[in-house]
């Protein structure tokens, strides 16, 4: 059930509405995905920022992204080892939700505020197998021809 609907079920129930929140531990770090479209909708908001990626049919890799350079994080992350095995999604969804990081996260890297129908791409990891809703943690975004880590803060 996605989020619309549990919003829908908990409102005609009569249920305070909850989201669920995907920690780190619920996605699979083994298996990076890379995705690249427009931003849809946006949720400039805490528990951590979220749009709706609207993604082409004929996804690609780009050309060198094991080669790009990636900013430094707080957090001890291989980006090069990632971005080398980074893969497309075997799903075929033309709509993604993607989870980028919190307000204050966002802000310590100055990422701004992204609008509906901004390019962008992300590097992340989605639940076990692929299963489940099309959900992306974005480890690294890059829009406006900037990169951000989003595990941690800048080092």
């Amino acid at each position: 059930m996605d989020r619309r609907h549990l919003l829908a079920a908990a409102a005609a129930w009569g249920c305070p509405a909850a989201f669920a929140h995907h920690g780190w531990s619920s996605f699979d770090p083994d298996h990076p995905l890379y995705l690249e479209g427009r931003a849809v909708s946006v949720r400039w908001r805490n528990p951590h920022v979220e749009l709706d990626l609207e993604v082409p049919a004929e996804l690609r890799l780009p050309d060198g992204l094991a080669s790009r350079v990636l900013p430094a994080q707080a957090a001890a992350v291989d980006g090069p080892a990632l971005l080398a095995k980074t893969q497309l999604p075997k799903r075929r969804d033309r709509r993604w939700t993607v989870e980028l990081a919190p307000l204050t996260r966002m802000e310590a890297w100055r990422v701004q505020e992204i609008k509906p129908g901004t390019a962008l791409a992300v590097v992340g990891f989605t639940l076990p197998g692929e299963k489940g809703e099309a959900v992306l943690r974005a480890e690294y975004l890059f829009v406006d021809g900037k990169t951000y880590g989003l595990r941690s803060s800048p080092a």
